[in-house]
């Protein structure tokens, strides 16, 4: 049942994104000396275009704001209180009200991106699994499916610990339980004690989605600990919308933290990812060297822009759950037809059922039809697939000259 995320008119969005900049600081009002950040510098961007009082995310860029922080915790700098509230109710929704979470439950912040994102999350269990059980950099291994973002390589070099990936199924594009369980034993036979599973929530080649009860099983069938962390910077705001029935949320108790990606799905400004955990979680990354910044600092980026906070926070309210939802079964019918299409002429291809990308299979295109609407590639130097992600502006009657295409050049 939805909590706080409710349908906005434009009027009210308007005047709640205003009324918190009016709380924030004002510098030609209040002698502010020790903040070293202001407005967007006014030789280039003028702040007397008459536009501006009917465009609260620009005016929010103008004034730019300051989120350094995870707001979600008891102080923060007192400079945009106004604009950290709006960030604040964001995590709210995104945490209880799309991904299962109890009210107040779950801390969050407005990310770079979901590779930061990942990042945050990774850290925080490294950093739990040295405080709490002693544990050596080379006990701990990061376990997730071989389609796994490449955020999590990077994560794994960045913090000095072991990604072990598990091939997936071919046509399936899932972990079974036998490699997780095979997987698991080896690792604990070399010296593993404590995993860090990153589940997908649409990955991002083929928007396949994990079920973390297999890794979970074999790890504990191992006796060895673990934390899981949910992926969801391409799913998360159109899987739990789209009928999928996988337990990646808060209401799964082996559920400690997840990832979403607001300039995908969403379409808000490239630079915005969201990191959401569990009550408890954040003291694990906190840097007390950041004495200087009230609340200390938790995340992984340090400054960060408060105007992405904003236009998250309107996005989803001008849209409500309703309106979310009809969106994605829109996307949803329209991904279903393509894939009707592309049977009726023969085309491999992998879909899973609750997603809007579409790999297809290299033997069925060429180099030349796949490059001619930018489909991607998984490789660019030997490509088994390319993929096609169905958004808004992918629509049926772009789709079927390209269909054609494919068929009269098979």
């Amino acid at each position: 049942m939805t909590k706080i995320w409710i349908k906005k008119s434009d009027d009210e969005l308007k005047a709640r994104v205003f009324d918190a900049l009016a709380r924030n600081v004002n510098y030609e009002k209040e002698t502010v000396f020790g903040v070293p950040g202001s407005r967007l510098d006014e030789k280039v961007f003028h702040r007397d275009a008459t536009f501006l009082k009917d465009a609260p995310f620009l005016s929010t860029l103008m004034e730019n704001p300051n989120h350094i922080g995870c707001h979600t915790l008891e102080l923060s700098e007192p400079f945009f209180e106004g604009t950290q509230e709006i960030e604040r109710e964001l995590i709210e929704i995104c945490a209880s009200d799309i991904f299962g979470g109890e009210p107040g439950q779950q801390d969050g912040y407005v990310a770079s991106g979901g590779t930061e994102a990942n990042i945050q999350a990774l850290w925080i269990y490294r950093n739990l699994f040295i405080t709490e059980f002693g544990a050596s950099l080379d006990e701990i291994c990061i376990l997730c499916s071989s389609d796994s973002h490449y955020s999590v390589d990077k994560a794994a070099n960045i913090l000095s610990i072991t990604v072990a990936k598990i091939e997936v199924e071919e046509d399936t594009r899932s972990v079974t339980a036998a490699a997780a369980g095979d997987a698991t034993r080896r690792l604990v036979g070399v010296g593993k004690k404590y995993f860090i599973v990153v589940a997908n929530m649409m990955t991002t080649m083929f928007g396949s989605v994990d079920d973390t009860k297999c890794y979970v099983d074999a790890i504990r069938s191992a006796g060895a600990e673990f934390r899981v962390h949910v992926d969801a910077a391409f799913g998360g705001f159109y899987s739990p919308f789209s009928g999928g029935n996988v337990a990646l949320n808060f209401s799964n108790p082996d559920v400690s933290s997840v990832t979403l990606d607001a300039h995908k799905m969403l379409q808000a400004p490239y630079g915005t990812g969201i990191f959401l955990a569990r009550k408890g979680l954040m003291r694990f990354a906190v840097t007390k060297e950041a004495s200087y910044v009230e609340g200390q600092d938790y995340t992984l980026i340090g400054s960060r822009s408060g105007a992405n906070a904003i236009a998250v926070w309107m996005i989803l309210m001008k849209n409500g759950p309703d309106g979310w939802r009809e969106k994605i079964m829109l996307l949803q019918e329209r991904t279903r037809w393509l894939c009707s299409r592309l049977d009726d002429i023969g085309v491999a291809y992998f879909r899973h059922p609750n997603s809007n990308i579409v790999a297809i299979r290299s033997q069925s295109i060429t180099r030349e039809q796949a490059a001619s609407h930018w489909l991607v590639p998984d490789n660019h130097d030997n490509p088994a697939w390319y993929k096609i992600v169905v958004m808004d502006h992918v629509t049926a009657e772009k789709l079927e000259p390209f269909v054609e295409l494919i068929q009269a050049r098979a």
